[in-house]
């Protein structure tokens, strides 16, 4: 590849584009609302929200030091993240903790760049942070359902029509915002009939004293404020067209 070719892809993924029509914004954040909410759907696309949890548990252990063991995406949309290093103090906390606001946190970062119009940039992250999650892939369905979704997300960032990229994005991020809400209700829900007593809320309560329905109260106030915040961000693109109109 010429020096020149290098150039015009940074260009390419640094440049801004184009404003989004403004219905789109609130037209692909009730697609994904409905998508969260709707349990037929929900059950395919969780998948989405799995594998930025399970993301989410091993970037933070690498990034307090400890050694990745391995990540593991199964068909029930559950997963497991395994990391060697202390079982106890801060490291160990903050890996339970990257979980469950890990969804929420990309879906704001995602928002963050969608408002500046940055949708190549945001596509092409998302495919770079697969491929790298797919290293650490231990079992066959998890290799599946990430190449799945890499393959779909390069496709629409390297085929589709401006217009499908941007609402392509706005969806992804949407529902990354609002669907990272929904399982913590769902692990509150579980823990209340006793069937999840090993839960992140739960590992960290015995790591910390702290009693469980504390961490789950982070959690859902952590991705609260991202959806909030979030939602302010994507909104900014839709506002101004409203009040030209």
């Amino acid at each position: 590849m010429s020096i020149d070719s290098v150039t015009d892809l940074w260009d390419t993924l640094l440049s801004a584009q184009p404003d989004p029509p403004g219905l789109l914004v609130l037209i692909t954040a009730v697609i994904a609302l409905v998508v969260v909410v709707f349990r037929p759907l929900w059950r395919i696309a969780r998948n989405a929200v799995t594998i930025a949890h399970e993301g989410g548990h091993a970037l933070v252990a690498l990034l307090t030091g400890r050694k990745l063991r391995g990540i593991r995406l199964e068909f029930d949309t559950s997963g497991l993240t395994l990391s060697a290093g202390r079982p106890t103090g801060p490291g160990m906390i903050f890996t339970l903790l990257g979980g469950y606001i890990a969804p929420s946190l990309v879906g704001l970062g995602g928002a963050w760049l969608l408002g500046g119009n940055r949708i190549t940039l945001l596509l092409w992250l998302a495919v770079v942070l697969l491929l790298l999650m797919l290293i650490n892939i231990r079992n066959a369905f998890g290799v599946v359902s990430l190449v799945v979704t890499g393959a779909i997300v390069l496709a629409v960032s390297w085929y589709a029509e401006p217009q499908v990229q941007a609402a392509f994005a706005y969806v992804g991020v949407w529902f990354l915002l609002i669907g990272g809400v929904r399982p913590v209700f769902e692990l509150q829900k579980l823990r209340g009939r006793g069937r999840m007593p090993d839960s992140d809320a739960d590992q960290l309560a015995r790591l910390t004293h702290i009693p469980a329905i504390f961490w789950v109260g982070v959690f859902l106030a952590v991705d609260l404020v991202a959806l909030v915040v979030g939602a302010f961000l994507l909104a900014g693109q839709w506002l101004p067209a409203v009040s030209a109109a």
